[in-house]
């Protein structure tokens, strides 16, 4: 049977605002949503109310799913655990701590179950874990997306080591989800702490949060108890998190429905890509004698320009309804990397690039550019995501190269980058890349392990900086363009080595003289790219780019290359 929001009989006239104390009119606080209008602060929405925030026109059918909550060990506080229960259920209009349904958000299916604060601190018990298990069991006969919306204190007491057993149970059941390739998206909503918050609720492939929700596996006076230090304000806080690495997006209630459409329309329709256009001979180069010998020195400051569109540009322009996704889930969100889904030519992608900026502020707020683990470790999350949901990942590569400093090499630079290369090679989904400024050593390789490498004119790539072979081999750095020259690193020669497939031809005076055009060149190119891989199988996708990355140095290879370079033997 379908329901829509609960309604009480008698709506407060007014309601104080449990964060600043301002009285506020009841229909107001009902059409701000449960969030105050004066401080923001966000308080707790019933399950009820919840759902039909969520889900279209607010008309969602309850699933009929059977799980009873038992006092295992006979548990007495102050009140029996029965009496506990019986009081939750009259006071909620309950039977337990979730809430789950079937609904259609953004006019795409899912499966949610959405918990409740309300219902002994919306704890984990056996019962709570049987119904968030039986969800995903749904979602999985079903193939439709399961949106979890957490709000607890954590495992239920009263139950004792069953309720821990709850954790890996919900674990498994999300890995069954990820076997089959099917997305879960999580909603953290204030508070959600211990064990929902070691399970599923970060376990989901995307974790958006409510601003201000509070997140952690132990509470904060707990752990101020532990380590007798007082914590600053916003610790755990979604923002807190954010920056860390821990949530993708931080979502007002108001756009929560739409952000979570988008997400679940990706997963749901690989979509048809538009009618391919006429294709540009002229756009692609593919011959390397067709395009001019250029000055290697010059084509280096061409790649460095700051008028160039950045990954950011291109998401704008080439790319349609990019969502931004956030953090490696371990340590941070570099902002050196930015990727999400997104859509090329009508079909869903995952997009990744590495972002610089056009002033120096920008500049220096993305570190110029040059990740630190954190980004390769987002960019190998969100990869993982594309292949789970079989959708094809592009790779816009713009960097001096991964960053060098002590604080990178802490944490795993190394490490971070050829996990990225391995990971890259085993990929079953199509991938496709193109350097759009600079393509700096192993940081731009990091991004550009694909079965197609594309390559705007002005582009470079190399080993190593032009400075920073000048300053190795000559012993000095003004030495530069005699190394750019020795390296050959321009579009011209990465064509003929083989390096890229094809090279995009620049609108005159540059990408930065008109991004538009630059726009749809590259939009263009990877459609096209993305196109002549669609006939290859998983298998076949794999095959293709460890065999392309197989020639590199074989003895075949470097004999063509040499020919290429000086000619046919005589």
């Amino acid at each position: 049977m379908t329901q829509t929001v609960e309604r009480t009989l008698e709506e407060p006239r007014w309601v104080l605002c449990p964060g600043c104390a301002t009285p506020v009119y009841g229909r107001r606080w009902q059409r701000n949503l449960h969030v105050c209008p004066e401080c923001g602060r966000y308080t707790p929405l019933s399950a009820r109310r919840r759902l039909a925030l969520l889900v279209d026109d607010g008309h969602y059918e309850p699933l009929d799913l059977d799980a009873r909550s038992e006092d295992p060990l006979g548990f007495v506080d102050t009140v029996p655990y029965p009496a506990r229960l019986a009081e939750a259920r009259a006071r909620t209009g309950l039977h337990e701590a979730v809430l789950c349904a079937r609904g259609r958000v953004g006019g795409a299916p899912a499966v949610l179950a959405v918990m409740d604060f309300r219902f002994l601190g919306g704890s984990l018990g056996s019962a709570v874990g049987e119904l968030i298990t039986l969800a995903a069991e749904v979602a999985l006969a079903e193939r439709t997306p399961l949106v979890i919306v957490s709000a607890s204190g954590g495992a239920r007491m009263q139950e004792g080591v069953l309720s821990l057993m709850q954790m890996a149970k919900t674990a498994a059941a999300l890995g069954q989800l990820d076997e089959a390739g099917v997305l879960t998206v999580s909603l953290v909503t204030d508070p959600t702490y211990g064990g929902v918050a070691a399970s599923f609720a970060t376990l989901c492939d995307v974790i958006l949060a409510e601003p201000g929700a509070r997140l952690g596996f132990a509470g904060r006076r707990v752990i101020e108890q532990t380590i007798r230090e007082k914590l600053p304000p916003e610790f755990q806080t979604a923002e807190f998190l954010r920056e860390r690495g821990v949530v993708d997006r931080i979502v007002p209630r108001a756009r929560q429905r739409t952000e979570i459409g988008r997400l679940l329309r990706a997963a749901a329709d690989a979509g048809t890509p538009e009618p391919a256009p006429a294709p540009d001979a002229a756009a692609t180069v593919r011959d390397p004698h067709r395009l001019p010998e250029a000055d290697a020195w010059e084509q280096v400051r061409r790649a460095r320009d700051l008028s160039r569109p950045t990954t950011l540009d291109y998401l704008a322009t080439a790319f349609t309804d990019f969502l931004e996704l956030h953090g490696d889930r371990i340590s941070g969100d570099c902002p050196s990397v930015v990727g999400g889904l997104a859509r090329l030519a009508g079909r869903p992608v995952v997009v990744i690039g590495q972002q610089k900026g056009h002033t120096a502020a920008e500049l220096a707020r993305r570190n110029f550019g040059m990740p630190m683990p954190s980004g390769y470790r987002k960019a190998a999350r969100l990869m993982r995501l594309a292949e789970k949901l079989r959708l094809p990942v592009v790779t816009l590569v713009d960097t001096p190269g991964a960053f060098p400093g002590a604080d990178a090499e802490e944490r795993g630079q190394a490490v971070a980058i050829a996990e990225n290369l391995r990971l890259m090679s085993s990929l079953t989904v199509a991938v496709v890349t193109v350097v759009i400024g600079e393509g700096g050593s192993g940081g731009a390789l990091g991004l550009a392990v694909a079965n197609r490498v594309l390559a705007f004119g002005s582009a470079v790539y190399s080993v190593i900086s032009a400075e920073g072979c000048a300053a190795i081999l000559w012993k000095d750095p003004a030495a530069a363009p005699r190394a750019a020259a020795a390296l050959r690193v321009t579009a011209r020669d990465l064509l003929r080595l083989g390096v890229v497939d094809g090279v995009l031809v620049e609108p005159d005076g540059g990408t930065g003289a008109d991004p538009s055009a630059a726009a749809d060149a590259l939009r263009r190119a990877v459609a096209e790219a993305l196109r002549e891989l669609d006939g290859l199988t998983p298998a076949q996708l794999r095959a293709d780019r460890r065999g392309r990355f197989r020639q590199y140095g074989s003895a075949l290879t470097v004999e063509s290359e040499l020919r290429s370079m000086t000619g046919p033997r005589r």
